[in-house]
């Protein structure tokens, strides 16, 4: 009964983690506007000092100071920081969860890798449908990387045989 629980539990957090995803994607860009918040905290002329140097392109458009102005320069940052951050949970977690179930490490790696891949695209998709958003393929490369970085730590967390609430994870 108890390691039902703990699976429940498990698969419940990965459930959990793909619904804020959801959540934040359903939401219009104009609900999650930084850049008001970032202006009364973080002085306009420091971004322009420390930054301004920098410039890339991402997804075709030019990143800088000088194109995006101060603001939404580090509002970039911020929201592909989330970006990483929150698929690298969803990887870390789905390992996890799949680990209890495949005693393979490698099947485990490899069906968290495609959920990841597969919810990324699906998460880009969803954004066609909410307003003022728009789906990037930088972005499921992005998500996927940082799946790719969770599960890859998950996998080296995991690598030996664990004993965790009567559950043994994969051994080598």
């Amino acid at each position: 009964m108890k390691q039902k629980a703990v699976l429940i539990l498990i698969w419940l957090s990965v459930i959990s983690c793909a619904a804020v995803i959801f959540y934040f994607s359903s939401q219009p860009y104009s609900q999650q506007d930084l850049r008001p918040q970032l202006a009364k905290y973080i002085d306009k002329q420091w971004i322009i000092d420390y930054f301004s140097h920098i410039q890339f392109t991402y997804s075709g458009s030019e990143i800088s100071v000088a194109s995006k102005g101060p603001y939404s320069f580090l509002e970039f940052f911020i929201r592909k920081g989330a970006h990483f951050f929150i698929y690298f949970l969803l990887g870390f977690l789905t390992f996890n969860a799949l680990a209890m179930i495949f005693r393979n490490k490698w099947k485990c790696m490899i069906y968290a890798m495609s959920f990841i891949i597969i919810y990324a695209a699906s998460d880009e998709i969803h954004q066609m449908f909410t307003g003022s958003r728009s789906p990037l393929i930088a972005d499921v490369l992005l998500d996927s990387f940082g799946g790719l970085v969770g599960i890859l730590t998950a996998a080296i967390i995991f690598r030996r045989s664990v004993k965790i609430t009567g559950f043994y994870v994969f051994k080598k």
